[in-house]
């Protein structure tokens, strides 16, 4: 199952084994047991300190397995096949459960350690779902730490009916105790902060002690990183305060237009600017959502737990997030048939009938991507014509499940209740409204600058955006701008990292001059 060179791969890791590991694997004779036998025999092949055990046991899901510690409390469950995306998450549950360091700051370990209660997550995933493994890592991370915390992965496709029984409509969801704790993209720190209720109000008065920065930049992004890392340069007090380290790049499947990197994924991209960042004394501030600027000789910027930050220039790079279509339905059925990441949702509706609104590259991509799963694709264009490009409408046009509707305006969401199961939009020729009967709608429609919370303080654009000059600088002195939140047009990757350099660089400027005009007002004082 495994190929040479992941084989060799694997068996240089489980080289950092050093604690005895049993995988229990309750499997049947159908054809994804067997699948699973082959991957867990190949695994125990690599290492003598992997012993496997087989069962037939009817196990509440089958086929599984746990990855245990040898006369230990410690485990974490796989109900997937954990290939694809989640190979890494296999990878490194072997490592940590055969006693290999977790890398997690010493004051979170403790944290998970700490936790009082008994948990056990069920985390719904997809192999080919990008933000999954860091909710898997993660709790099976805390698992490890933690022996009163239990965690499975469970691969949707896999386990079809239990996904209809529960309406699982988008991955991950995460279950703990039999409710739902989340969907979405989540890390440690967003986990513990919801099972550790007052870590909010102790981390927020922790913030307010911190010194002043000389730069603080709001925004973990691309834009965010590289002012981070040339600021940090300067050798000036730099803080990065951040929602979640990456920002949009986390929920990008492939990169390949970034100067220099022939291809990546986005996760992986998002992973290697952090990890750069970390290269300099750079203080990150992750988890911690901006809510209020108040300009000042020191510039505050407020926090949704209640810190309050003070830095002598402040460098906006909060980026963007999926447009809504804001139509009746949408939110209600938000992850209950409405989804935003054809890659990650888009096997749960296998065999099912979806509509794609937005006929641009995003659109017309999604409708591509998801041709080979779902049964039928109406793709829904505002604009009498698609505005993708001529190569992708090819395509597009060339599947034989694809319906196309343009000069057409959405207008409802319909559900049952529990799930999306139509969709009304109006012909914006006739006037007429048409009603399609599906299970899923994916929007795609373009972006929007995350800067509600800064309306009234400076500039912005009709759309939303920061304005701002050749140099980054807001209508706030002291106050800069980078990336996908900004006016500056084409939102790319490539052009926000140059955006966020322009920026630090303008800040150091503007604190050279300030602290030169400071000098100067004290010399005329003295004379």
């Amino acid at each position: 199952m495994l190929d040479a060179n992941l084989t060799a791969q694997l068996k240089a890791y489980l080289e950092k084994v050093v604690q005895p590991i049993e995988i229990v694997a309750s499997l049947d004779d159908s054809a994804a047991a067997r699948e699973m036998r082959e991957l867990l025999r190949e695994i125990v092949l690599l290492s003598e300190r992997i012993t496997l055990v087989e069962r037939q046991d009817g196990a509440a899901r089958t086929p599984s397995f746990s990855i245990n510690r040898a006369g230990g409390d410690v485990g974490v469950s796989f109900a997937a096949i954990p290939m694809g995306h989640e190979f890494t998450s296999l990878v490194l549950a072997l490592l940590q459960v055969g006693g290999h360091p977790i890398k997690l700051d010493a004051t979170l370990i403790e944290q998970i350690r700490n936790l009082d209660g008994d948990y056990v997550f069920e985390t719904y995933i997809s192999l080919t779902c990008q933000n999954c493994p860091e909710v898997v890592q993660s709790l099976n991370a805390m698992a490890i730490i933690n022996p009163r915390i239990r965690t499975i992965a469970i691969d949707g496709s896999l386990y079809q009916k239990e996904v209809e029984a529960r309406q699982i409509m988008a991955v991950p969801t995460i279950y703990l105790n039999g409710e739902v704790f989340g969907q979405g993209r989540s890390g440690v720190e967003e986990i513990l902060a919801k099972l550790d209720t007052g870590a909010g109000a102790r981390q927020a008065e922790q913030l307010t002690k911190k010194d002043v920065f000389d730069v603080l930049i709001v925004g973990g992004g691309p834009a965010g990183a590289s002012a981070a890392i040339y600021a940090a340069r300067k050798g000036i007090r730099t803080g990065v305060l951040a929602d979640r380290f990456g920002g949009q790049v986390l929920d990008t499947l492939s990169i390949e237009n970034f100067v220099s990197v022939k291809e990546t994924e986005g996760p992986l991209f998002a992973t290697a600017l952090e990890q750069h960042v970390k290269t300099y004394d750079v203080d990150i501030m992750n988890t911690q959502r901006a809510v209020g600027l108040a300009p000042g000789k020191l510039i505050e910027v407020t926090t949704a737990s209640g810190a309050v930050l003070k830095s002598k220039t402040v460098i906006l790079a909060t980026g963007a997030r999926w447009r809504e279509v804001n139509v009746p339905g949408e939110k209600e059925y938000r992850n209950h048939g409405v989804a935003y990441c054809p890659h990650c949702d888009g096997p749960l509706f296998k065999g099912k009938r979806v509509a794609v609104i937005g006929g641009g590259n995003s659109g017309v991509e999604a409708a591509i991507d998801l041709a080979g799963l779902v049964a039928h694709i109406t793709l829904i264009e505002f604009g009498a014509e698609l505005r993708a490009d001529a190569v992708l409408q090819r395509k597009l046009r060339s599947l034989p499940n694809v319906t196309v509707i343009v000069s057409a305006q959405t207008t409802e969401i319909h559900g049952d209740g529990k799930k999306v199961n139509a969709l009304s939009y109006k012909d914006r020729s006739t006037e007429a409204i048409h009603k399609v009967e599906l299970e899923g709608v994916f929007v795609q429609i373009g972006l929007v600058p995350n800067t509600e919370w800064l309306k009234g303080t400076l500039n912005l654009s009709r759309s939303g955006e920061i304005e701002i000059d050749a140099r980054g600088q807001t209508s706030v002195p002291g106050v800069f701008a980078a990336g996908d939140v900004t006016t500056v047009p084409f939102k790319q990757i490539v052009i926000a990292v140059g955006e966020g350099a322009k920026a630090a660089l303008a800040a150091f400027d503007h604190l050279i001059r300030a602290d030169d005009a400071g000098a100067t007002a004290q010399d005329k004082l003295a004379a």
